[in-house]
């Protein structure tokens, strides 16, 4: 009876240690831009609907493209339990934009972290090939607290306009997850802005490489009624994906989600308008490693 009862005590230990989900997701969060005041989209008041989400979905981790420092310092002010990692892509410090991270860490440990910027001298920032604007990936190494195991998290924002700077940063990436990962052998997520949809060949890049999958194609479920990108326009229709989250082979892909929520503002002639919380969709999903 004993010995049963240990069985059963350790097979329900082996249970809870690895059928954990970890909610994983990408958000373009768009920078706070000048024009905001004229388009109607503040940050002040989407600012905190941004939180309100992501308080109701409750990710683990997720990855943030375009916020400044004081976005990212005022997000971190609206979402108790959170910390993030990351520096502005401009000058490593706090200048320009950053990939953030933003992880629970009473549900995932941050190991250790760094940063790389996608050019041709990868460890200090510059513009790279043809691209418009300097661009960086922050990554961190962290250990789930639940199942103990390990992973990395990886998250970038690639160039909008440079083609060459797009395929060089690709191959760069790839070039350090696989190191990172052994080939795809430990655990690892990508996420970010890739400015590239999935009929794109760089897209292939990532996906046909062994070491990488698309968690949009592999997911049990789906709740994706549109694409990633939709210019701050609630009418807007695509189903081109820029937005993306790759995994390691080995990790299964329970859920994925383009979530399309919204809120609502009113002029001051009382005239009520929808508008996206930012002019990306934000996506997650729900995976097991």
């Amino acid at each position: 009876m004993k010995k049963t009862l240990l069985f059963l005590l350790g097979f329900l230990f082996y249970l809870g240690s690895t059928a954990q989900e970890l909610t994983v997701g990408s958000y373009n969060i768009r920078n706070k831009n000048r024009n905001d005041s004229i388009n109607g989209n503040v940050w002040q008041i989407r600012s905190k609907a941004i939180a309100n989400q992501i308080k109701w979905e409750r990710p683990d981790i997720f990855g943030t493209q375009e916020c400044l420092h004081h976005q990212l310092v005022d997000l971190e002010a609206l979402l108790s339990g959170y910390r993030w990692i990351g520096i502005g892509r401009d000058d490593g410090k706090e200048a320009g934009e950053y990939s953030a991270i933003f992880y629970k860490p009473d549900r995932v440990e941050l190991l250790e972290q760094g940063n790389f910027w996608l050019n041709e001298t990868p460890d200090r920032p510059a513009l790279g090939w043809d691209a418009a604007c300097i661009r960086i990936c922050t990554w961190g190494h962290f250990r789930d607290r639940k199942t103990k195991k390990e992973f990395y998290f990886l998250n970038l924002h690639m160039d909008h306009v440079g083609v060459k700077a797009r395929s060089e940063s690709a191959k760069l990436v790839m070039e350090r997850i696989t190191k990172m990962t052994n080939g795809g052998k430990k655990l690892a997520v990508l996420t970010g802005d890739f400015n590239v949809p999935q009929t794109n060949e760089l897209y292939s890049l990532f996906t046909q490489s062994g070491v990488l999958k698309d968690c949009y194609t592999c997911a049990k479920d789906r709740f994706a009624e549109t694409g990633t990108y939709n210019s701050f326009d609630p009418k807007t229709y695509t189903t081109e994906r820029i937005d993306h989250i790759f995994v390691t082979p080995s990790t299964s892909v329970e859920a994925f989600a383009v979530l399309t929520s919204g809120y609502w503002t009113k002029d001051t002639n009382n005239q009520i308008s929808r508008r996206t919380l930012s002019d990306h969709y934000p996506i997650f999903a729900r995976i097991k490693f």
